[in-house]
């Protein structure tokens, strides 16, 4: 009892102790992403959210996604465990497939969008469900989308198509920028799709953090310096193959990504475009005999140039193993020297062309290991002729120096250079038409560019007489700006080579009148041209224009209207836009105002609608009102105004025209299944179900009435939409009873009819009603749909047969014996009722055709007064596991049980007037049951053995028990000891069979008994002296009780014998010291565990006092496993 209290008393300590540690802490967090995530119109979204700290963490935990708008308002997106959580805006958008929820773990989920839109920008919410019975942390996460515009622009200038010889170089360039203010990286990459194949292979690409990658099997060469990427400028992206190779044949584009860092530091890609495909065809060169043949060949791009331009001339050696050997290579021109390049890559350069290659005009490059090219700039008249290449290997000697071999010439190449002449054109527009306050942007094409430019943009009023300066951008880059127009916002640019652009902000209508662009074009410091083009600019006065449409003017309720304003006109003029209804009626009611500046004042619930702005140029905004889920309340005439300054500051408001929007129900597709014909028996159960197999909605309510079909339709029993129930006023209270509804999930809606009567035959009619919320909480009938069942009620036919199979049972007497009456074919169900009795005719004339016991169709048991089975009924149990088995169980059958065993059942059937009636009857075929008393097989162990043991020393006579006759045997046991020199042996110990003990040695002798196992005896001679040697055995009867006669001896059997000699010789003296010291500290141990016991019980009560418990008795030990016994007087 202390121990238990003690335990108690922790649990308690240990429950307060875990909860007030809980108490401190939060256990369950929630996190989403970190935001602001910026994605682009168009792009895949998805936003991850995780949950820990639950007790049970492998259970599935339902999340939910809500939208909160700018203003507050939260919309429900989608839910994991309802899917009529969301709203109807996003309810359409995810039986798209739009939007979804995807599980990750049973603690984390997915939410994505394939295809974001402009209205997805916002807030988003990430709800756990709370599962447990308590609150204890953070069950909700936010993060915020920001939606932008793609600005990504990718373009591949040049020739669609190009056609090269094998080792030529090939050189393209691609554009890629974007517009977009966040901070982005784009990775570029140059792909080939070769002739033939499928794949496509990455040339070369630069990544986001801009390390150069070449593309699988481009490896080698790119290490060599064949394959270059390199970025010009700030979009500009050339691709550079020195040594092009017949593999290299096929398309080839370039392709930017767009990546955007979220704030977890991870980048994601948000836009990718492709640049146009460049056919690109290689031919493959000429096969030289053998390695020391050689041939040249020069190439140029361009064979007729003016002065200024540059000469390009490349020549290329063929020759088998040109790896590890040494050229030169000289250019000549009409047979003169121009440039050498000898074979450890120093130029030597004629005198012709000494200056010019101080100033960089004449370079020499060697772009592989058999391509080098000659390159002149600036070219003049002088330099045209015909050109050649001439190269000639070097061999190396062992010094260092360098032999030459004989030299090969190329085929000779014309170039024609002639004198330019200044052919400078500007083109502009002729007419530009703008409206007062916006900004005034010309540009000037410049045509046929030779030298440097200069531009001076020039201004005549209608009423002036000659052009004014406006500003001036010199060669230099120099702005100067006239007198005239300083203050004015102005700006002269030159966005590219070859066009010049002047922008004038906030123009005014005196700003009407020519423009005139004066280009000059400078050499050497020097003007030697110059050219003018004019054009007309008007200045219009502001004019605004409002229309409005509405793109589904008739919708169903839940639906979303879209309505769009379209106001054409400056918008500098415009102070607000005004959304109202009713605007066919005197007193239109005002739903929002949106500013100029982007805010907005409701007059509504905002959420349920939603606004968008379009700026499609500066003369036209459009803005969107979208409806969502509408209902009959947003029916009616909507129209918007716009607040306007005119010239005086104040405002004005245009009104647009008004447009209807026509609110109407949903269609509805309601189907229902029932059978059309059913066909039952009488006073059984009958389930009419009527089941909605097609329907608008799953959140859609049902108000379900049975009628019965007669000359007016008589109303059975009505369930609400709501699921109250009530019957129809003829029905009776009897029928009343027999009658209930009710729903089952489908939904389904199921009438049952209890104990089914002949007059409950008919047609049974099934009306459903569909009911609807519109988006405002009000239900609006959808539809009525009728189905009919022709209900049969027929009686059945008897057909009550039991098993007349004849049984034969053995058993052993004490053992139980189960004997089953089985229902093989008959009427089963709740208007059916068994009467079932058990006979039995013993072996004896005086019980023949003896009833055992009964059992009543009402359920009463009774056992039949009979003397002559009285001792039977006693261990009689009756049973039926199913409805159509009975059982009788004889417990601790005997010898006289034996005989033959039947059944009789009783069929019985409620009739109309509720009264039971005997329908059939019939009896069993019989159970022969025979009992067979135990025969001996009692064995113990019976080895024979001799030990020797010391002064003083225990010994152990065992008795064990092998095999038994019965598991329901007792045993006796006795030991018996046979003193040497003795003839006769006499009995020491007694064990009854009610182990009941029983010793016959004197003072002198202490013994103890042991009972390890079942079937273990074992005695211990403790203390022995030499009169204890001698022979011992034991020997055991075993007993089983008869039923019929008592306890009866089965067996008895002896075990083998233990010869016993006690050695007399050792030191008696210093064994009893011994023993002296261990009784010390016997004494001692005992002391200390009493003032243990002592001290704990002190403690127990203190814990008592403070929680009272009720007491509980110590159970008492039925056996000790060890007994001391010794011989009293």
């Amino acid at each position: 009892m202390s121990g238990s209290l003690f335990s108690l008393w922790g649990a308690r300590a240990v429950l307060w102790l875990s909860l007030l540690l809980q108490s401190g802490e939060a256990q369950v967090h929630t996190e989403v992403q970190a935001g602001p995530l910026y994605r682009v119109v168009g792009s895949p979204l998805s936003i991850s959210c995780n949950v820990s700290g639950f007790q049970i963490e492998s259970s599935e935990k339902q999340f939910q996604f809500i939208f909160k708008t700018a203003s507050g308002n939260e919309i429900n997106i989608i839910s994991t465990e309802d899917d009529s959580f969301g709203y109807a805006v996003y309810q359409t958008r995810m039986l798209k497939k739009d939007i979804g929820v995807t599980r990750v773990s049973p603690n984390s989920v997915l939410f994505e969008i394939q295809s974001l839109q402009k209205g997805d920008e916002g807030e988003y919410h990430c709800n756990v469900v709370n599962s447990e019975y308590r609150y204890n942390g953070k069950y909700s996460a936010a993060t915020t989308v920001k939606v932008i515009d793609n600005s990504l622009s990718v373009s591949s200038p040049g020739p669609t198509s190009m056609s090269f010889d094998q080792g030529d170089t090939l050189t393209l360039t691609c554009q890629a920028f974007s517009k977009t203010t966040q901070h982005t990286h784009l990775s570029f990459t140059w792909y080939l799709h070769r002739d033939g194949e499928d794949n496509i292979q990455p040339i070369i690409s630069l990544d986001r953090d801009f390390t150069l990658k070449p593309g699988h099997g481009f490896e080698e060469r790119y290490q060599a310096g064949i394959i270059s990427l390199d970025k010009l400028k700030e979009a500009t992206y050339k691709l550079k193959i020195a040594d092009l190779e017949v593999s290299d044949q096929g398309n080839i584009y370039c392709q930017a990504q767009e990546w955007v860092q979220d704030p977890d530091d991870s980048w994601y890609p948000i836009a990718q475009m492709k640049g146009t495909e460049i056919t690109v065809k290689v031919k493959a060169s000429d096969v030289m005999p053998d390695a020391s043949s050689m041939k040249v060949q020069i190439f140029t791009q361009q064979t007729t140039l003016q002065e200024d331009q540059e000469l390009l001339l490349s020549c290329k050696i063929d020759t088998l193993k040109p790896e590890g050997r040494f050229f030169s290579v000289a250019w000549l021109r009409g047979g003169v020297e121009l440039a050498r390049i000898g074979p450890t890559g120093i130029l030597s350069v004629g005198s012709e062309y000494g200056g010019r290659e101080m100033k960089r005009e004449l370079r020499v490059k060697r772009t592989g290991s058999t391509d080098y090219n000659l390159i002149l700039q600036s070219v003049r008249t002088e330099d045209q002729g015909e050109y050649k290449c001439r190269a000639w290997l070097e061999v190396r000697g062992s010094d260092g120096s360098f032999t030459k071999e004989a030299s090969v010439d190329s085929d000779s190449q014309l170039v024609s250079i002639s004198a330019t002449e200044s052919e400078l054109s500007l083109k502009m527009h002729d007419f530009t038409n703008i409206t007062e306050g916006e900004r005034l942007r010309l540009d000037c094409k410049v045509e046929k560019i030779k030298g440097q430019l200069s531009v001076i943009w020039q201004h005549k009023s209608t009423s002036a007489a000659q052009f004014t300066n406006i500003t001036s951008l010199s060669q230099d880059g120099v702005i100067q700006i006239s007198e005239a127009f300083t203050g004015r916002k102005v700006r002269a640019m030159r966005p590219a080579v070859d066009s010049f652009t002047l922008e004038l902000d906030e123009v005014r209508t005196t700003d009407s009148g020519l423009y005139q662009c004066v280009v000059i074009q400078w050499k050497t410091n020097h003007q030697t041209h110059s050219q003018s083009q004019t054009t007309t600019v008007t200045v219009s006065p502001i004019v605004m224009k409002v229309s409005l449409i509405n793109r589904n003017s008739a919708v169903a309720i839940g639906d979303n209207v879209d309505l769009m304003c379209r106001i054409k006109g400056p918008r500098r003029a415009l102070i607000a836009v005004t959304w109202s209804l009713h605007c066919d009626t005197p007193t239109p009611g005002d739903i929002l105002t949106v500013s100029s500046d982007g805010a907005i004042s409701w007059f509504v619930k905002q959420h349920r609608y939603q606004v968008k702005v379009e700026t499609r140029n500066n003369e036209e905004v459009i803005y969107y009102l979208q409806i969502i889920g509408a209902s009959d309340r947003e029916a009616g005439s909507y129209c918007c105004g716009l607040d306007v300054r005119i010239e005086n500051g104040s405002r004005n408001r245009i009104l647009s025209n008004p447009v209807a929007v026509v609110v109407h129900n949903q269609e509805s597709n309601l189907v229902l299944s029932t059978s059309s014909k059913r066909k039952e028996n009488i006073n059984t159960d009958i389930e009419l179900k009527c089941s909605v197999t097609s329907q608008f909605s799953a959140v859609a309510l049902y108000d379900v009435t049975w009628l019965f079909q007669e000359a007016e339709n008589k109303t059975i029993v009505r369930s609400d939409r709501n699921a109250f129930v009530k019957f129809g006023a003829q029905m009776e209270p009897r029928s009343r009873q027999r009658i209930s509804m009710r729903r089952i999930s489908g939904p389904s809606f199921v009438l049952t009819i209890r104990q089914a009567e002949i007059s409950d035959r008919g047609s049974y009619i099934c009306r459903v009603e569909e009911w609807l919320q519109n988006p405002h909480g009000d239900w609006y009938q959808l539809s009525v749909v009728s189905k009919t069942t022709k209900l049969t009620i027929t009686e059945p036919d008897n057909d009550l047969r039991l098993d007349k199979m004849n049984q034969l049972l053995v058993s052993k007497e004490a053992e139980g014996v189960e004997m089953k009456c089985d229902i093989i074919s008959g009427v089963t169900g709740p208007s059916y009722l068994y009467k079932v009795t058990w006979f039995y005719s013993g072996q004896h004339s005086s019980t023949r055709n003896v009833s055992l016991v009964k059992l009543d169709y009402t359920g009463l048991l009774s056992y039949p007064e009979d003397e002559s089975i009285r001792n039977l009924k006693d261990r009689l149990q009756l049973s039926r596991p199913s409805q159509t088995n009975f059982v009788l169980t004889i417990q601790m059958v005997r010898e006289e049980d034996s005989g033959a065993y039947w059944c009789q059942v009783e069929q019985y059937q409620l009739d109309p007037q509720g009264h039971w009636k005997q329908k059939a009857s019939d009896i069993a075929g019989p159970i022969t049951l025979r009992v067979n008393i135990t025969e001996n097989n009692l064995s113990l162990a019976k080895t024979d053995r001799v030990f020797n043991v010391s002064m003083l020393q225990d010994f152990t006579v065992p008795c064990h028990i092998i095999q038994r006759s019965s598991n329901l045997s007792k045993f006796h046991v006795t030991w018996f000891w046979q003193k040497t020199n003795q003839s006769e042996h006499s009995s020491i110990f007694t064990v009854y069979r009610n182990f009941t003990l029983e010793t016959k040695m004197g003072k002198s002798v202490s013994l103890r008994f042991g009972y390890p196992l079942p079937g273990q005896y074992d005695l211990t001679i403790l203390n022995t002296g030499p009169e204890s040697s001698g022979l011992y055995f034991c020997e055991v009867e075993e007993w089983l009780l008869s039923l019929s006669s008592g306890w009866r001896k089965v067996g008895v059997e002896r075990s083998g014998r233990l010869v016993i000699k006690v050695n007399t010789e050792g030191n008696p003296k210093t064994f009893s010291e011994s023993q002296c010291h261990s009784m010390t500290w016997i004494i001692i141990t005992v002391a200390t565990t009493i003032i243990s016991l002592f001290v704990i019980l002190l403690l127990v009560k203190r814990i008592c006092r403070k929680t009272p418990l009720g007491d509980k008795k110590p159970e008492k030990s039925l056996w000790e496993e060890q007994i001391n016994l010794k011989a009293s007087d």
